[in-house]
């Protein structure tokens, strides 16, 4: 048996609590038959599911994950889904970004009398995981465990969290002062803020219990030393680093609040 074949994949749902989770329930009510590799969670709507979930679900260890809600038009806080499908194309770039198949996540419309829809869809996305493999075939488990880690680190940061959820009303309505915000400007923004963030973090997270130079940092992170040092001195002045010690002319910094390896 090849291992393709051999693989089981873990596969996390999130579904809305009115539309979905009631349409999961007819399917197997109804008998229709899909694959027993999903585990769900209920939630009271699909824009409850906030992108750092769904990283700490890859973190450990979910090979798919898919979000399931009401159709557009019909949701029952009226706008979640539309939230919610704008937060998780952002998502899916950050992914590609960070070199993890985007592909692994989806969001899909589910109503409460779409119960072979519903079947249909876990096992069309089941396959699709099977294909993919393991979440571990995309990066090595420790590199992948990194990068996830600053991608939810960067998406939790207030101020990402604040242009990811804002950014409907920006775009529909336009900024505090009235005026249409152009959206492939907006998206160029948005993601050019999002990968300094990432790679922010990812220093911060090659330097949590050990302390590197700056060469050590960018050999570690695959960053140019010149960044990895503009960042460092950013950082620095807000308390983020330290200089733990200097050997030779290279001084070695550690992250400040995590352990040192000397």
């Amino acid at each position: 048996m090849s291992d393709q074949e051999s693989f089981e994949p873990h596969i996390l749902g999130f579904l809305c609590n009115w539309c979905s989770y009631a349409g999961a329930d007819l399917a197997g009510v109804s008998r229709f038959q899909y694959p027993t590799n999903l585990r769900v969670i209920r939630v009271m709507c699909s824009g409850r599911v906030d992108p750092a979930l769904v990283l700490d679900a890859l973190i450990w260890g979910i090979d798919g994950i898919v979000i399931l809600g009401c159709h557009p038009g019909d949701c029952h806080y009226l706008t979640g889904n539309y939230y919610t499908e704008r937060r998780m194309r952002t998502l899916q770039t950050v992914l590609d970004m960070i070199g993890v198949k985007p592909e692994r996540l989806i969001v899909d419309w589910v109503s409460a009398s779409e119960g072979e829809r519903f079947a249909n869809l876990i096992g069309d996305f089941t396959e699709k995981i099977v294909e993919l493999g393991p979440l571990t075939d995309d990066l090595p488990p420790e590199e992948l465990r990194t990068r996830l880690l600053a991608a939810r680190d960067a998406l939790s940061q207030q101020r990402m969290r604040w242009l990811v959820n804002r950014e409907k009303e920006l775009l529909e309505k336009g900024d505090v002062f009235g005026e249409q915000v152009d959206e492939a400007e907006f998206h160029e923004v948005k993601f050019e803020a999002l990968a300094r963030e990432y790679e922010k973090n990812r220093i911060l997270h090659s330097i949590s219990d050990q302390v590197l130079s700056v060469q050590e940092i960018a050999k570690t992170t695959a960053i140019p030393p010149r960044e990895v040092l503009k960042n460092l001195i950013a950082m620095e002045q807000k308390g983020l680093v330290t200089v733990s010690r200097i050997d030779g002319v290279n001084p070695k910094y550690r992250r400040l609040g995590g352990g040192e390896s000397l």
